[in-house]
């Protein structure tokens, strides 16, 4: 079985065939069924020989499909000042791509 490992949105994610990865920061408008690819890998391995990069390999590419595109839960922002009358809240959804790996 091959793996590989890439790096996307700030992250580094392990990748095989067939796994679902929840990436954020992907900075592309996609819909569900595109089919997307990382060039940004960092190591492979099939069993038998293991390749790192330094920091990339060349040539290599992860493909991918979009399985989901949205937001994530919301996070709670809030500032308080005690005894002053102050008080802000704020609330932050995380976008993210939900892609399945099809070929490594």
């Amino acid at each position: 079985m091959k793996l590989a490992v890439i790096k996307t949105g700030g992250k580094q994610y392990l990748a095989e065939v067939g796994t679902v990865l929840t990436v954020e920061k992907f900075g592309k408008d996609l819909k569900k069924g595109d089919k997307v690819s990382f060039e940004n890998v960092l190591l492979t391995d099939d069993g038998k020989s293991t390749s790192v990069g330094m920091p990339e390999l060349k040539g290599e590419k992860v493909d991918a499909e979009v399985i989901a595109v949205g937001k994530g839960e919301k996070k709670v922002v809030l500032r308080y000042k005690a005894k002053s009358n102050y008080k802000k809240k704020k609330g932050h959804r995380q976008p993210f791509v939900k892609v399945k790996i099809t070929s490594v």
